[in-house]
């Protein structure tokens, strides 16, 4: 037994324990977190090629818009624009934007970011990998890029403002990406995931614009007001009945009962300026 005041002993051992237990903790941590550090610049290129991905189906998307065969003349032929998807969202930026691309211009040009841990291409041929389709069906031309509404029924309205009844329109782009090389366990699974990358955007396209006001407004009358303007004929006769039974109290006119006149926005002519010769 120690006396009173007298320091306890430990043994030498203990702390040389607490050291090989931590080193052990150690590790174990690093067992797990390798992997994790070894995939994480390979997640990022994935996200990068998934972006250029999600603004390549805008373009494709946009494209329609200013040429869908209701604005011009036709679309823009599907292969046109399919090199220009891939040779603006998927090669490098010194790459030059030509009129007629070249079939494939990976090699030349490919994004040096995109490769694998031994050098090799994620997309391993821009003309096989990266491709366009149309619509929920995936079709290979722009007629087949539209869809109704939820319900399958054509937009409502269209026949009697005079809109197409097309539906939506969706262009897809789909790029497929090389595996990992095999043999390392810290890529597993992505040496053999046969990993496609899939982005769409939607539209609708058939916008309708009219040629003037008074082009609006008949059309708004045939579609929206038309049961309104059948009011007319009961105002002529409950208006002379309203303003006689008024005109003892005060000077008020009648309903105007199917009369919409009165609800256009119209400039005055005081805020109008005419154009210069």
């Amino acid at each position: 037994m120690s006396s009173p005041g007298c320091p306890v002993r430990r043994s030498k051992s203990e702390p040389g324990r607490q050291r090989g237990q931590a080193l052990a903790e150690m590790l174990v941590i690093a067992a797990a977190l390798i992997p994790l550090f070894l995939l994480m610049p390979m997640i990022a290129k994935y996200q990068d090629i998934a972006h250029s991905t999600q603004a390549a189906s805008r373009y494709v998307a946009f494209e329609a818009m200013v040429r869908n065969g209701a604005v011009t003349s036709g679309w823009k032929p599907e292969a046109q624009l399919a090199d220009e998807v891939r040779s603006r969202f998927f090669e490098s930026a010194n790459a030059p934007i030509v009129t007629q691309q070249a079939p494939d211009r990976s090699a030349a040009f490919r994004q040096v970011f995109w490769t694998d841990p031994k050098g090799s291409a994620l997309i391993a041929s821009l003309g096989q990998d990266v491709s366009l389709s149309f619509g929920t069906g995936n079709a290979a031309m722009h007629d087949g890029g539209f869809q109704g509404a939820h319900d399958g029924r054509p937009f409502p309205l269209s026949g009697k403002m005079s809109l197409a009844a097309r539906g939506l329109y969706s262009g897809n782009v789909s790029v497929k990406l090389a595996n990992l090389p095999a043999g390392l366990e810290a890529y597993v699974p992505f040496d053999k995931i046969d990993l496609t990358i899939r982005r769409s955007t939607s539209v609708a396209i058939d916008t309708w614009t009219g040629r003037g006001p008074g082009d609006v407004q008949g059309r708004l009358d045939n579609a929206v007001l038309s049961p309104v303007a059948k009011l007319q004929a009961v105002g002529r006769l409950v208006s002379p009945i309203v303003s006689g039974l008024e005109a003892p109290l005060m000077t008020m006119e009648g309903p105007k009962l199917g009369e919409l006149d009165f609800w256009q926005d119209v400039v005055p002519p005081d805020r109008l300026r005419s154009k210069a010769p």
